[in-house]
Formats: structure tokens, C-alpha cells, sequence
């Protein structure tokens, strides 16, 4: 076993064993949408102290935690449910968003309740990171108004909006031309939540779109007043949280083929343990990246990393599908393997997305001299 195999912080947090247990019995329900099912999943990663991993004790975290926690934190949750995890991944970012903030009594305000679960905290920058990168114009306009500001707009793509209570961090444009960052309360008037999407699986993230019409907006929700100043310092959280995602996944995966006995794990063997000797390498890769400063100063190699923990994850799972053979394309059988297929199918699709990461990488390429 290599050094980084057998590093701690190079693998999924081990779940209380509830927990495990409910999501092992929920995870295609919760693929399907199952309401009351999606409905408990919140509250019961907050009861877990799920949410609390990476996050400061003198404010409700955990003690001794860290970045490489809170991501340890959403891969355990995806061993099991990727469904899940994309919940976990959007309240423990929104979470962050109000850690990252200057307006800290935003987030004395709204902490507490996060971290237990009570409402949701939903992370609606994908328009922003989409303007980061110069691929599209904020979708979110505000206004002078009285109080504040008049914000009006659509937020087409947005997890965790969990009713009847739940933030939503935006992006918006500024009367003065420039771009903040505020948190849109659900009771906010002129807020209108549609249906959730009709998603291809991960039904039960309640995931809809947002319009907003004339909705007054005080600077007591404003999380930031300079987007593209915030934004870029926060990404390394963003993205690396976001990557637990694949890194549980492709784990879980690497598992499942290695457990598999006979001809298949002959086979397959080899190639699944050089390819859990890349994801560990790839794991301590992220947390040094994000600890140091290195992702802060070189957002390329964070992209390249992120697209690296997307590759793997996809391998790992065709690895899964090449030892469970014929039984996993079986409903009755392994459905979980289809499950998972189709989890590490979604992982390239996650804003920001591997197009728009390569996208990134390609325009930054061009803009550097030839040696």
C-alpha cells in the first residue's frame, strides 16, 4: 500500500452507522424522487453533524476540522448516494459562503439553523461561475430601491430548495455596473419557485428554477459586495468541496470491483488498485492544493484536478461494470450499478462543468507566451 493509500484524509468519512444504514435502504429513492424520502434527507445529515465538518468550533464546527474534512465529509456521503451528496455539497457551500463573508451577522443569523439542517442553504452561482469565466452575462439585475434594491431575474438551475424555508446565494448585476453577492430569502415577495426539473436520475434533490420579480433586497443580505473579488477567493472551497462528489464515488466503485471474486477480480484487479493509488495521490493533491495556496494563486491546476478526480470517477465506475458483468444490468440484481453509472455520468455536468473547466484552461493557454 502506498503513503497516500493509507493517508486518512485521502478517504471517504466513515458515516454513523444510522445514517450508512438509511441511506443504503434510500439511495434509489432518493434517485427517483421519492418526496418524503427527499424531504428527510436535510435534517438527518444536520443531526449527523455532517454539515459541521471544516467548520470553525467557536461557531458551531466541529473541533480540529478542516477543508479536507469537509470534503472527507460529502465523499461519505457519496459512497452511498450521489443524490445526497449534491444536497450536502450545496448547504456545506452555502455554509461557506457566509464563513467567507464579511456581513457576519448574515451569518450569525443564519449558522445555526444550517448546520442543524432546520432550512436549506442553496449555492445558485452557477451563472456566476459561467461569468467568472466570460461565458455568459449575470441573469440577476438589481435596482436602487428604498431599503436596498430591486432584484429581478431567473436562476434557471438551483439544488436544495427545500421548502418552506431556504436561502439561495446569486450573483447579481449592480446598478453601479459592477456584481455582488447576496442571499435571496425564499420569503422574500416576487420569489417564485417552479416544480422541481425533470431530472434524468437525483430526483430528490429538489432542484427547480428561480424567478425573481421586484424582490426588495436590504444590505443586510448582502454577502459581498464585490463578486468578482469574493468569488475567485472562495473557488477553492467551491470546487474543492464539490469534488468529494467524485472522489466517494469513484471510491465506492473501486470497492465494489475489488470485492468481486472469480475471473473478474483476476482480471480486473491490477487495474483497480492502480487506479485507487491515483485517486489517493489525486485526494492529497486537492487538500494540499486548497491549504496551501496553491489553487488561490494557479486556478488552472485546480481545474486540471478537478477534471482528473471527473476521469477517475468515470473509470472506476465502467471498472464496476466490467466486474458485476451481466447481473448489474439487471434491476432485481445490482441496481445499484446502474445507479452509479448514472451518477458518474452527472459528474461532468456539475457547473462548472469539464467543457467549461477545458474551456478555462484552453483560453489561459493561449493568453501565455510561447517559451
Amino acid at each position: 500500500m502506498s503513503q497516500a493509500q493509507a493517508h486518512p484524509l485521502a478517504q471517504p468519512l466513515p458515516l454513523p452507522e444510522s445514517l450508512a444504514s438509511w441511506l443504503t435502504d434510500s439511495a434509489l429513492a432518493l434517485d427517483a424522487g421519492d418526496a418524503v424520502v427527499a424531504e428527510e434527507l436535510m435534517p438527518r445529515m444536520g443531526q449527523a453533524g455532517i454539515y459541521r465538518h471544516g467548520v470553525d468550533a467557536g461557531i458551531g464546527g466541529h473541533e480540529g476540522t478542516d477543508i479536507a474534512d469537509a470534503i472527507a465529509a460529502v465523499a461519505g456521503v457519496a459512497r452511498y448516494s450521489m443524490a445526497a451528496a449534491f444536497v450536502v455539497w450545496s448547504q456545506r457551500t452555502f455554509i461557506e459562503y457566509l464563513i467567507q463573508s464579511p456581513n457576519q451577522g448574515l451569518a450569525q443569523r443564519l449558522l445555526p439553523g444550517l448546520l442543524e439542517g432546520q432550512f436549506a442553504g442553496a449555492s445558485g452561482l452557477s451563472n456566476a461561475m459561467k461569468f467568472l469565466g466570460g461565458i455568459e452575462a449575470l441573469q440577476v439585475q438589481a435596482s436602487p430601491a428604498p431599503q436596498g434594491w430591486s432584484v429581478s431575474g431567473i436562476l434557471p438551475w438551483v439544488t436544495n430548495l427545500r421548502a418552506p424555508e431556504y436561502y439561495v446565494a446569486s450573483a447579481v448585476q449592480m446598478p453601479d455596473g459592477g456584481a455582488a453577492v447576496m442571499a435571496l430569502p425564499s420569503q422574500v415577495q416576487g420569489l417564485t419557485r417552479t416544480e422541481d426539473l425533470s431530472l434524468v436520475g437525483m430526483q430528490g434533490t429538489q432542484t427547480a428554477a428561480l424567478r425573481l420579480e421586484n424582490c426588495a433586497i436590504g444590505e443586510e443580505w448582502l454577502i459581498h459586495k464585490q463578486a468578482n473579488v469574493f468569488l475567485p477567493a472562495l473557488r477553492p472551497a467551491f470546487l474543492g468541496i464539490q469534488c468529494g462528489m467524485a472522489l466517494g464515488l469513484a471510491a465506492r466503485a473501486i470497492e465494489e470491483t475489488l470485492a468481486c471474486r472469480g475471473a473478474a477480480r483476476a482480471i480486473l484487479e491490477e487495474e483497480a488498485l492502480a487506479l485507487r493509488d491515483e485517486l489517493s495521490q489525486r485526494w492529497l493533491a486537492l487538500i494540499n492544493g486548497i491549504r496551501d495556496g496553491e489553487f488561490l494563486q494557479s486556478p488552472a491546476a485546480m481545474f486540471e484536478t478537478r477534471i482528473a478526480l471527473s476521469d477517475i470517477a468515470l473509470q472506476a465506475v465502467a471498472l464496476e461494470v466490467q466486474a458485476k458483468g451481466g447481473a448489474g444490468y439487471l434491476r432485481n440484481m445490482q441496481p445499484d450499478v446502474a445507479r452509479r453509472w448514472g451518477e458518474a455520468a452527472f459528474i461532468p455536468v456539475v457547473t462548472p462543468s469539464l467543457v467549461q473547466l477545458k474551456t478555462e484552461l484552453s483560453k489561459r493557454a493561449s493568453r501565455t507566451p510561447a517559451a
